[in-house]
């Protein structure tokens, strides 16, 4: 396949109008012979789009732990122009969250975005800053009880959440630093605990300002410790989660190298207004609100590709950034960068066109159009 004319975004963060050549499902370095030709002529070529914290979308979600959930998830996504995805679980106890993992890894991933791993986002987390996690099953960091999910996940869990000040938190992040990104989240910690988890070797932040303490000026907390030490740190940036200031400033704080936007979606996402549920726990939706009912946001009700839209139209981040922040960082964040992320010969061709009002004009995922 060969997609021509199109103003192909590069590694180096620029839009430079060239063709781009696919071979089977990997983007190469010149083209062969072939009658598949796009013209894609005044349009943007992006790679696809990587989500690494959504916990479902279309009616499904992915605790639901099964192959038809998972599936919708992943035919959802991918025609969204999110082709690679790491859905994140709930708060559960150990045998429910053993059978999410086991259907994760058992998902043939032969349809839709790929599944590229999980982010464990429950349960080492405080029960003060719990947000829409179901406080029943909060646990203790717990190596073994970790490692019994990442083996029945088959290795597939790629970031896992944990609040630092909770009792063996820092023994957590010394012993699994090297086996799996550690997120600082759901957390009360202060400034000084932040940083030395950092230290032990915590290297990302879950959906940054929700569900943590404040950042000020005499008490810096988890934000003012990730500013000087984490490599990722997530943005909601549905128009919801965060105010469109705040998000300009943290691109200002962080650099946008260290962005990396997310959706955090739940089942409604794709749906009409109505009452959901996640984690168990019923949610009201009201456009892109989502809420439990004592009115705690519950996660989005806005896939990623929206996200960016919003980023971009509505609190005006640089085109090149948005993108940046939805495809190379997420990628890099989860140790998956080698072959998600950006559209360099030898990996997965995953590509969106969009035109000029970032609307999406088609996909074409491992080398196929998909829309």
């Amino acid at each position: 396949m060969i997609i021509k004319n199109a103003n192909v975004f590069t590694e180096d963060n620029l839009f430079v109008k060239k063709d781009i050549f696919i071979s089977d499902d990997l983007f190469t370095e010149t083209a062969a012979d072939t009658d598949a030709v796009v013209d894609a002529e005044g349009l943007y070529a992006i790679p696809g789009l990587v989500d690494i914290h959504f916990h479902g979308c279309d009616g499904h979600d992915f605790c639901d732990g099964t192959q038809e959930a998972i599936q919708a998830l992943a035919d959802y996504e991918a025609a969204n122009g999110v082709t690679a995805i790491a859905p994140a679980s709930m708060t559960f106890d150990l045998d429910r969250l053993i059978s999410i993992c086991q259907a994760a890894a058992a998902f043939p991933n032969e349809r839709g975005a790929q599944l590229v791993g999980i982010n464990m986002e429950g349960p080492f987390i405080s029960l003060a800053k719990k947000g829409a996690q179901n406080a029943t099953y909060i646990h203790k960091p717990d190596v073994d009880f970790f490692q019994k999910c990442q083996e029945a996940a088959q290795g597939l869990i790629k970031l896992v959440d944990i609040a630092p000040e909770e009792p063996g938190a820092m023994e957590f992040i010394s012993e699994l630093k090297d086996e799996v990104t550690i997120s600082l989240a759901h957390t009360t910690a202060d400034y000084d605990m932040a940083s030395e988890a950092f230290r032990k070797g915590a290297r990302h932040v879950t959906h940054l300002y929700n569900a943590m303490p404040p950042f000020s000026h005499r008490a810096p907390g988890v934000i003012g410790a990730a500013a000087e030490s984490a490599e990722h740190v997530e943005l909601i940036c549905d128009g919801i989660h965060i105010h469109p200031s705040v998000v300009r400033a943290t691109f200002q704080l962080f650099g946008p190298e260290r962005v990396v936007m997310i959706s955090d979606s739940m089942m409604a996402t794709g749906l009409p207004n109505g009452e959901y549920a996640l984690g168990g726990q019923p949610v009201h939706v009201e456009g892109n609100l989502a809420t439990l009912k004592d009115g705690t946001l519950a996660g989005s009700a806005t896939n990623l590709m929206d996200c960016l839209r919003v980023a971009v139209k509505d609190m005006h981040i640089p085109l090149e950034q948005a993108v940046a922040c939805t495809t190379q960082n997420p990628a890099k964040a989860i140790g998956i960068y080698d072959h998600y992320g950006s559209i360099t010969p030898g990996k997965v061709a995953n590509v969106v066109l969009l035109d000029k009002d970032l609307k999406l004009k088609s996909v074409i995922l491992r080398g196929n159009v998909l829309n």
